[in-house]
């Protein structure tokens, strides 16, 4: 279960970011209260993995799925680049997440 918990913390993570890009478009209070409560879920998800991953481990893994998603949902939603390089970098990230779970 605190698997699923840090993944869903990640999705959370990404998808303030995404606000956080979004409020510099278009600064209305429903992007705000958005970009608070994923936040908010987002760490107290990480909170309750903690419980029971090692901190490390949680927080790298949290962290690259942030990482990771916010380019992506960058490249896919607000026009950033799509360089070969970039894509390249992320999906490293991705596969030290992936092998963080995998020998951990």
């Amino acid at each position: 279960m605190a698997w699923i918990a840090l993944i869903i913390a990640g999705f959370c993570e990404v998808f303030g970011v995404a606000m956080m890009n979004r409020w510099q478009i278009d600064k209305n209070w429903k992007t705000i209260v958005a970009l608070i409560i994923s936040f908010s879920i987002s760490l107290s998800l990480l909170s309750y993995a903690m419980n029971t991953i090692a901190m490390g481990t949680a927080y790298a893994i949290w962290t690259g799925i942030g990482a990771a998603g916010g380019a992506l949902v960058g490249m896919l939603f607000f026009k950033e680049s799509t360089d070969w390089k970039r894509i390249v970098f992320i999906t490293l990230i991705l596969a030290s997440a992936i092998g963080l779970k995998l020998f951990s």
